[in-house]
């Protein structure tokens, strides 16, 4: 039974500690699209988006309207394109993108993932075609999110993708020079990719999910913190118990909305997202709950041990709430859309390379990182392998999002606008990677991959 005293506190964390649902995403499988006409498997995507998602955003308002609680994003999540597209004999896989952005727009979502291809262990002709149909889609469509699986524990790293994938990330970057390289934060490089992500730019709907389901991504950085500055100068588990119990509470709001989603649009319900989704408003930053727990910056010595703890904690609570919690579930740490993580790259504490050790522990990986438009394809090339390899060996999900500004040099700053922010541009390694990177082949998977 729900007390007063918890109506109550959640409308607190709401109106004063900026708790929200970040999105309901709504899978659906366009498997039964396929066709070898292009323009009629560009219709039958078309129609199916429309039939199951015309009424994605109303309820999703008329929830937030009925029960007060804000949900800031409606998605779509559609099966990975390469798949789909495969049937046709349509050399470039951009009239697709079109046709999703035309959908999306439609029904009203702010972004539509799945344009999408998994190369973890090598390509199909589907997937040589959508990657290079990467940049120019995505610097032409306004919604379309993309993504490319390039690694898993159980195949290893494909080497040959990772190298592909540096080239296409250059070249999103200059299609859209005029908005700073803004297609490339439409574009996520995985290893271990999950199938049920509702958060973009990753999100699609994988083979194994239902013909459509709902997937909810909570949020609740804010609420953490406020949280924690009641136990200020407490022992770490005590930390831990007051992570856990607030993740239990944001996950059971959560569960609520997409359990009603789900009703009211006669779709089964899926899983929750439990992430930490941080934003640029001021009060709603992961790294402030690192500062929180006495660092005097994210960035400084102790930070990936605060970041363990918090993803532990956060973890512990979620399963406690609901039985289907999936996606990535964790700590997103991007940089542009996160105050403190911006302010903490501002002020010196906080490089690529501090980053890189925090995605050992945490969700995701390198998130919404400026870097010079000077970066050789190469670099970011490299960046991807590194980032891949400690997903792999550490049986994790873990992802790349870069964007190589172009003409910005180390030390500016790049306004994106809305959720995705500003980014200060970072400094990389001004050593070459290049010889490394051109071997091509597959880096084995792990010895631990053989757990059967």
């Amino acid at each position: 039974m729900i007390t007063p005293y918890e109506v109550i506190e959640t409308i607190k964390m709401i109106q004063q500690e900026n708790l929200d649902i970040r999105t309901i995403t709504m899978g659906i499988s366009l498997r039964d699209c396929c066709h070898s006409d292009g323009n009629i498997a560009r219709g039958k995507i078309y129609d199916k988006i429309m039939r199951f998602a015309s009424g994605l955003v109303k309820t999703g308002e008329d929830i937030e309207r009925e029960y007060g609680i804000p949900i800031i994003n409606k998605r779509i999540s559609i099966t990975p394109i390469s798949l789909v597209a495969e049937s046709s004999d349509e050399e470039s896989y951009i009239r697709f993108a079109e046709t999703l952005d035309r959908a999306a727009e439609d029904v009203g979502v702010n972004f539509i993932g799945g344009f999408s291809a998994l190369v973890h262990k090598g390509y199909t002709i589907g997937d040589a075609k959508l990657i290079r149909s990467i940049p120019e889609a995505l610097s032409t469509t306004k919604k379309v999110c993309a993504s490319v699986n390039v690694a898993t524990t159980k195949a290893g790293i494909n080497m040959d993708a990772v190298r592909e994938m540096g080239i296409i990330i250059k070249k999103a970057a200059a299609l859209s020079e005029k908005d700073d390289g803004l297609a490339c934060a439409k574009l996520v490089v995985f290893a271990n990719v999950p199938e049920d992500n509702p958060f973009m730019a990753g999100a699609f709907h994988g083979v194994g999910e239902p013909e459509c389901v709902i997937n909810v991504g909570v949020s609740g950085p804010g609420v953490v913190k406020c949280a924690l500055e009641k136990v200020k100068g407490a022992d770490f588990g005590t930390v831990s118990e007051t992570i856990k119990k607030t993740a239990f509470k944001i996950t059971r709001m959560g569960q609520l909305v997409a359990q009603e989603a789900s009703r009211r649009l006669k779709v089964p319900f899926g899983i929750v997202d439990l992430s930490l989704a941080p934003t640029p408003a001021i009060g709603d930053s992961v790294a402030h709950i690192l500062e929180e727990m006495g660092l005097e910056k994210c960035g400084a010595h102790g930070t990936t041990a605060a970041l363990a703890l918090l993803n532990d904690a956060v973890k512990k609570g979620g399963i406690m709430a609901s039985s289907y919690v999936g996606g990535l579930s964790g700590a997103f740490i991007p940089v542009s859309e996160d105050a403190g993580m911006i302010d903490a790259v501002s002020k010196g504490a906080l490089s690529i390379e501090k980053l890189e050790a925090m995605t050992c522990v945490c969700s995701v990986g390198l998130d919404m990182i400026v870097i010079p438009g000077t970066a050789s394809a190469e670099t970011i090339s490299a960046i991807i392998a590194d980032e891949a390899a400690i997903g792999v060996v550490n049986n994790k999900t873990t992802a790349v999002r870069l964007i190589p500004a172009p003409g910005k040099k180390i030390g500016d700053v790049v306004e994106f606008g809305g959720l995705l922010g500003s980014g200060p541009v970072m400094k990389v390694s001004e050593f070459d990677s290049s010889s490394f990177i051109k071997r091509g082949g597959r880096i084995p998977a792990p010895i631990h991959s053989l757990r059967n």
